[in-house]
């Protein structure tokens, strides 16, 4: 039997998506409350983690493969760079210019909402999506590599 007590993995099962939707909410509206894409992608990628522990690595791989963990990492490094790079072609000049917080935006009723940081919620989720897919690549490979070098000292004995 693969994981832990059919205790933890009935919580684990309850809390994993709690735990998922409280990473996004910490991404997304980090600008507005303690947080951000740091914060919120070592919250997803613990979501992840809570399930390799519970239920054993390959029902975790199941979920989120190595592979598609890899793309993940690369499409949020990709989506900051673009985030980053956006301010050259939509009129401002300048790298990580918040091109989407207008002057004409100041004086309405935006702030304290998801709207009102312009860029910054998108930089936000890049991040989270990189630090996410990056942290639980890492533990899932020590994983792999615990698993590789404990079956090597049962062979040997």
């Amino acid at each position: 039997m693969k994981g832990m007590t059919i205790i933890v993995k009935s919580i684990s099962s309850w809390v994993k998506m709690l735990i998922f939707l409280f990473g996004i909410y910490i991404t997304i509206f980090g600008h507005l409350t303690p947080g951000g894409g740091f914060a919120g992608g070592v919250i997803l990628a613990c979501s992840f983690i809570l399930l390799m522990l519970a239920f054993g690595r390959e029902y975790a791989e199941e979920n989120l493969s190595l592979g598609l963990t890899s793309k993940l990492d690369c499409v949020g490094a990709l989506l900051f760079a673009a985030v980053a790079l956006c301010g050259f072609f939509f009129g401002a000049a300048g790298f990580f210019v918040n091109f989407l917080h207008q002057e004409w935006q100041a004086g309405q009723a935006t702030a304290l909402k998801l709207v009102s940081a312009g860029t910054i919620p998108l930089s936000n989720i890049a991040i989270g999506l990189k630090v996410g897919a990056s942290l639980f690549m890492i533990v899932l490979i020590l994983s792999v590599f615990r698993c590789d070098s404990s079956a090597g000292k049962q062979e040997v004995s």
